[in-house]
């Protein structure tokens, strides 16, 4: 089935916002690199603002689904997949086209906490500790909350070291660390 053109719009506006941020990307930008009219872009979104949310909502959906994804395809028992997140986080990393998070380029932009976008931001991330506390639930750690808030912390300071190229192996280090946290949580 053929995407509609919101669907259309949104895809190619996500790869250019990803590239060049937010607020650098006028509608103009958008409408040369999209070959979509800026009629039918405010046929669909009223606002520049409305596109970039509705572009954080399908990134939110496609990353969480990708990664998770991978994690599953893993076959791992959750203790071990606690640890492969941040093979997932390597092979991210290794795309030619990343450029970092998505979502902490949209709180760095929109530092309102009550913008539609810093709390999209947030939400994705809230998404992330959620289901990393399932998964260790499922592991039967001692204290699911807390691992799980500490594995986001490393992987999110692996996604800035990632992008900003200040470390060899930022999803290794990650690693390496998330196995210190792991093991303190079984008393091994």
């Amino acid at each position: 089935m053929r995407p509609s053109k919101r669907d259309e719009l949104v895809r190619k506006a996500q790869a250019i916002f990803y590239r060049d941020g937010f607020h650098a990307t006028g509608m103009d930008a958008l409408v040369a690199e999209t070959g979509i009219s800026k009629t039918t872009m405010f046929k669909h979104f009223r606002t520049k603002d409305d596109l970039i949310l509705a572009v954080l909502r399908y990134r939110d959906e496609t990353f969480r689904n990708w990664f998770f994804r991978k994690l599953d395809d893993t076959a791992l028992p959750p203790r071990q997949r606690l640890l492969a997140v941040f093979d997932v986080l390597r092979e991210w990393f290794e795309e030619t086209d990343f450029k970092g998070c998505m979502f902490i380029k949209a709180s760095a932009e929109f530092q309102d906490p009550e913008s539609p976008a810093y709390i999209q931001s947030a939400e994705h991330k809230r998404l992330l500790k959620t289901a990393l506390k399932t998964l260790a639930e499922e592991a039967g750690a001692a204290d699911p909350d807390l691992l799980a808030r500490q594995l986001l912390l490393l992987k999110e300071g692996a996604i800035v070291a990632a992008h900003m190229g200040f470390d060899p192996d930022p999803a290794g280090a990650a690693k390496l660390s998330a196995e210190t946290l792991i093991a303190a949580q079984f008393g091994s």
